[in-house]
């Protein structure tokens, strides 16, 4: 009989230690390398003794973090507060340049522990892989899959904002570096490996020699371009694939085509007046013409690969038929109808590039031709090649390039990705005001009461005379509003419908807001028929909720909306289609990271118990638009755990959300990255869909996080907006002045010429913060909301219980701790008292930061008595090890950027500024942005 097995005994912590070394080996290796050729580089360009002071400052850094050497701290200390101007700039750079190159090699082991998993055979959370094993463990069949997929939309929408800190030269700089480094796992010569790094040392090169910083302002023109970038390099090709994994995991099923691109980019007008009814059009057309360019290409490689015969095999008649109507004569390829085929496509293609961006095709075998009418019809004729190639042993030839084409154009058309439009309530009851003045109906909309507001649109809704008066005169805000929206048919008419589908009304807080675009798309025609009749709307009219209130009002604002007659048949005779946006910045500033939370929480709750009614008795689908950031008080974080904490019922197969700034970057730079973000959006939002994997929170949670909120806001509030002097204390102890001037954006950095933070931007609110290291968005009144709940005396113990099983059991609850615990990781209130050193009231500046302190403890505390975990990212040692590692990098930068700080408010109080001070500052914002990563 076998002895019974002997219990494995518990791993020594030197044997994990180990392992998780040998793991990261090669991480460790390409950091070496680069931090090598970068100083190699410094030393040939700036001479050695700006390299052995580099190098002086990175030892000390490294013994003053990584080894608690106080001696070393005080050196570090003394050493760059001595520095000169110049010196302080090329130390930036320096450490900088590290931080994007840790970034290149941390992204490249993340693909290579992916790939080594993958091999393995263990799947990871968040890939399809890892979701349809869990799909299949919970009885979901193929069939259902299918089915979910076929009603499916998920869209990541693009956005630019006034924290985009990269130029487009440095990112297509890095592109190639990172390509060289993962070619160097492939590598095994001396030769070849010395050839490799010959090549990088010239990138690494080119990135110092290039200017990190634009000399003037970003235009909307620069932001299409940077956005453009990531189609080029990592969409266009990656989501064809993504959608080939689906295939093979749902073999005999068809995969519906549901994933969609989206872009604010050229139709975002809040608070932005530099995109106008011009910009919109010329963002279609870039987007058109990288679209196009990218087929004319594959059709042209199409027609290198499908070289076959008549005389060796046969065709379809469709296909011969094809063949047939080309214009290409050339005898070489009489015999050959799939070349002959494909190159009159591709002069059709050439054709409707011509017409549809007024721009030539690169190669020409034969002339333009007629263009297409639309992608509907390039498609049918790619449907064809496949159907031929199918029938006549060629099914091979069509899965390398054929099917990933095909997918492309179900996918991004001819318009490539659908841009939406979004400008303030404001601005459209303006233009609605003006309207109705001129035409003698009413003179004094604005002051109307909601009810009256809502009588008059409504009035004019179902009257089917537009309101403009020929040959009268308006103002220019109001022509520009209407020009918009009239660009808005014509291109709709021109890249077809997918290309604009979405109208965002920004500060929605009535639904007289509602009511206002819908009249703002008839009078250019966007709406036809008559409210309460036949009416049609071309585009969704979208509220976004922002602040506390608004979210509050969200839910009462939509049941009125469709109470109101006629509203539920336009949206029916529409398409069926209701999209609500929310937004997680401006709630956050309003009340708090735990608040904002839960207040979206339950907006989302009480939205879809209307929606779901009017799903089962009228089929209209809710689909929510998350406008998350990058950093975690934006909404930021793993977009897997924030899609499954999403309360029941509110995914459904349907989801928008925003990837803003440098998250676009760290997701979406890096092809392989970037397919593993695309495939985690899906595998979410089925898991999420077909799991259920979010059950309707107890009684006794929901009050808990109703107590919690209460106390956390209040405690939020008190620090920001009711403590005398926050708003000094903000704009001396964080670099908001300084990212305000900096030429990172085509927005301004505030709504208002105020200093007030409720006119400031959500977006330069928290990038100021994490610039600083105190990431105060993130976290703060979580401590003192925790305190109050739990209290003193005998129900103390019951309540922890409880906020420990919240923890463990409830998803949104999880990873909002998961999230705070990533923040307070990337904090670090050292540093940060070195900022408060700028406040020109001292006993101003100890008091305020006296009382973020103490909520930074209770905050720690709190996380650490929930969770059971006294250090952070306890659960994410691959977070931790990447922090330990490059913060040492990442503290002389913060050093000198409040050097610079000092240096230039001084300068600028004399009157006499020093160009290369304040070009020092910018870089230091970027080199901190870059060491931190989620920070847009």
């Amino acid at each position: 009989m076998p002895r019974p097995a002997s219990p494995a005994r518990p791993r020594s912590r030197s044997n994990i230690q180990a392992d998780a070394a040998e793991k990261n080996r090669p991480l460790v290796e390409d950091i070496r390398l680069l931090g090598r050729i970068l100083g190699d580089v410094i030393r040939e360009q700036e001479g050695r003794e700006a390299f052995e002071l580099i190098e002086r400052i990175r030892q000390l850094s490294v013994a003053y973090r990584l080894k608690r050497d106080a001696q070393a701290g005080r050196s570090l200390d003394r050493l760059l507060k001595n520095l000169s101007s110049d010196q302080t700039v090329s130390v930036i750079r320096a450490f900088s340049y590290f931080s994007h190159l840790a970034n290149i090699a941390e992204d490249r082991h993340h693909v290579r522990r992916r790939d080594h998993h993958e091999r393995q055979g263990h799947v990871q959370e968040g890939s399809l892989a890892f979701c349809f094993e869990r799909l299949a463990e919970g009885g979901v069949r193929a069939d259902d899959v299918a089915r979910t997929l076929a009603q499916a939309y998920i869209s990541p929408v693009l956005t630019a904002h006034p924290t985009e800190v990269q130029r487009k030269s440095i990112l297509d700089a890095e592109r190639a570096i990172a390509e060289l480094i993962h070619q160097r796992d492939e590598l095994h010569t001396q030769r070849e490996l010395d050839d490799n790094e010959a090549q990088i040392r010239a990138r690494v090169t080119q990135l110092w020699q290039t200017r990190m910083l634009r000399y003037t302002k970003l235009t909307v023109a620069n932001e299409i371009e940077n956005a453009l970038s990531y189609y080029h390099a990592t969409f266009l090709r990656q989501i064809p694939r993504m959608y080939r994994s689906l295939e093979r995991a749902l073999p005999g099923h068809e995969v519906a085509p549901f994933f969609r691109m989206g872009n604010w980019i050229g139709g975002d007008r809040d608070g932005n007046p530099n995109v106008t009814a011009d910009t919109l059009a010329y963002a279609l057309r870039q987007q058109a013409e990288t679209a196009l360019r990218y087929y004319l290409t594959e059709v042209h490689e199409l027609g290198a690969e499908l070289s076959m015969s008549a005389m060796l095999v046969d065709v379809a008649p469709a296909l011969a038929a094809l063949a047939e109507r080309s214009p290409d004569t050339n005898e070489h390829r009489r015999d050959e109808p799939y070349r002959r085929a494909l190159i009159g496509m591709y002069a059709r293609l050439a054709g409707t590039l011509q017409q549809l961006t007024g721009t030539e095709a690169l190669r020409h075998a034969v002339a333009p031709s007629t263009p297409y009418d639309s992608a509907a019809e390039f498609l049918a004729d790619l449907r064809v090649i496949e159907e031929s190639l199918a029938h006549h042993h060629g099914s091979a030839l069509a899965e390398v390039r054929l099917r990933p084409l095909i997918r492309a154009v179900q996918v991004f058309g001819f318009h490539l990705a659908t841009v939406d439009l979004r400008q303030s309530s404001d601005k459209h009851e303006a233009v609605v005001g003006e309207l109705l003045a001129v035409a003698r109906v009413e003179s004094g909309y604005a002051h109307l009461h909601e009810i009256h507001k809502i009588e008059l649109l409504v009035q004019q809704l179902r009257d089917p005379r537009p309101l403009r008066v020929r040959g009268a005169h308006y103002s220019e805000h109001t022509e520009s509003e209407l020009a918009i929206f009239e660009t808005a048919r014509v291109m709709r008419e021109r890249f077809g419908r997918e290309a604009i589908r979405h109208y965002i009304i920004s500060h929605t807080e009535t639904v007289s807001d509602l009511l206002e675009v819908l009249l703002l798309q008839k009078e250019v025609g966007l709406m036809r028929g008559t409210l309460g009749e036949d009416a049609v709307a071309d585009l969704i009219v979208v509220p976004l909720f922002e602040t506390i209130g608004d979210l509050r009002q969200a839910a009462p604002i939509m049941r009125t909306f469709y109470a109101l007659p006629g509203v539920l048949d336009l949206v029916k005779h529409s398409g069926g289609e209701q999209d609500i946006m929310l937004g997680y910045s401006d709630s956050n500033k309003d009340g708090g990271f735990f608040t904002s939370n839960w207040e979206l929480y339950r907006a989302e709750i009480e939205l879809v118990e209307h929606f779901n009614r009017l799903k089962a008795e009228h089929g209209i689908t809710l689909r929510l638009f998350h406008g998350r950031g990058g950093t975690v008080g934006r909404g930021g974080g793993p977009s897997y755990q924030a899609i499954l904490a999403q309360p029941p019922g509110t995914v459904n197969g349907q989801i928008r959300l925003t990837e803003q700034g440098e998250v676009i970057a760290s997701k979406y730079a890096n092809p392989e990255i970037g397919r593993r973000n695309l495939e985690t959006l899906v595998a979410a939002t089925l898991e999420a869909t077909l799991l259920h994997p979010t059950k309707s929170a107890p009684k006794t949670f929901l009050e808990a996080a109703q107590a919690l909120s209460e106390a956390s806001m209040k405690a939020y509030r008190k620090l920001v907006y009711e403590t005398p002097g926050f708003t000094d204390y903000f704009f001396a102890a964080t670099p908001i002045r300084e990212i305000a001037e900096l030429n990172i954006g085509s927005r301004p950095a505030s709504r208002k010429a105020t200093r007030a933070i409720e006119d400031l931007r959500a977006i330069p609110w928290g990038f100021s913060w994490g610039q600083c290291r105190v990431a105060l968005p993130g976290w703060y009144g979580f401590g003192s909301a925790i305190e109050a709940y739990l209290g003193q005396g005998a129900q103390r113990k019951e309540r922890l219980a409880l906020l420990t099983r919240m923890h463990r059991q409830w998803p949104f609850f999880r990873t909002l701790l998961s999230n705070m615990d990533m923040v307070l990781a990337k904090t670090d209130l050292a540093v940060a008292s070195r900022y408060v050193e700028l406040v020109e009231d001292k006993r101003l500046g100890r008091r305020i930061f006296k009382a973020i302190e103490a909520e930074w403890q209770r905050t720690q505390d709190a996380l650490a008595l929930i969770t059971g975990e006294k250090q952070r990212l306890a659960s994410n040692p691959a977070l931790a090890r990447s922090i330990e590692h490059r913060f040492p990098y990442l503290d002389p930068i913060n050093h000198l950027q409040v050097e610079l700080m000092r240096r230039y408010r001084q300068q600028k109080a004399s009157g006499e500024v020093n160009e290369r001070v304040q070009r020092g500052i910018h870089i230091s914002i970027n080199g901190v942005a870059a060491g931190l990563r989620n920070t847009g």
